[in-house]
């Protein structure tokens, strides 16, 4: 039985980690960070990537509103072409955790790699499948990132953003072989660096 402190049950406050981001030529790496509240279970968690948009925010906004904490990192461009976008998103993930103004006891991370925190963290494959706190980070994340992209799309609309949020899509190659590179685009990603190379040549 879990000792009680104050007539309430201790619980361990797990944060589940997650990013979106790491695969597009364009825009911030984005990552969530969500320590969800027994009492308030959410139904309907998932990977975002297997939810529609309009699923992604419903549950969006019950995660901010019922999730004991919830925080979001990310890292810019310029850090992504300087970092790699590897530590660029492992950054992201310790500004999103570092977001939280929950502290939690032990953090668990989607994928086969985790950042260093001050307490103990796991890697998890598959864990925004497997695990619910997971799974609402990779919501927020992915919410937040798409938002984010929407503004990029406002920016520069010759790009096509609201269509593919910056992944590397047949319509996005074209554009970016017809406009060149924008401020927010990947300079360290081969086909921003073609697409460069291709646009000054012309």
């Amino acid at each position: 039985m879990l000792p009680e402190v104050k007539g309430e049950t201790m619980r361990e406050k797990i944060a589940g980690v997650d990013e979106a981001g790491r695969g597009p030529l364009a825009g911030p790496v984005i990552s969530g960070a969500v320590i969800l509240d027994p009492a308030y279970p959410i139904d309907g968690l998932a990977d975002s990537k297997k939810l529609s948009a309009r699923q992604r925010e419903s549950l969006y906004e019950m995660i901010v509103e019922h999730a004991l904490a919830w925080g979001v990192g990310r890292c810019e461009v310029d850090e992504i072409d300087r970092l790699n976008i590897l530590n660029a998103t492992m950054l992201s993930m310790q500004r999103a955790v570092a977001d939280l103004n929950v502290l939690p006891d032990r953090i668990q991370v989607d994928g086969n790699r985790c950042p260093e925190f001050a307490c103990p963290v796991e890697a998890i494959v598959k864990g925004d499948q497997k695990i619910a706190a997971i799974s609402a980070a990779s919501i927020i994340a992915k919410v937040t990132r798409d938002r984010e992209m929407l503004k990029l799309h406002a920016e520069y609309p010759q790009f096509g953003f609201d269509r593919h949020m910056g992944y590397p899509t047949a319509l996005h190659k074209q554009m970016l072989n017809e406009h060149g590179p924008s401020p927010c685009h990947r300079m360290s990603y081969k086909p921003v660096r073609l697409a460069c190379t291709n646009h000054l040549s012309d």
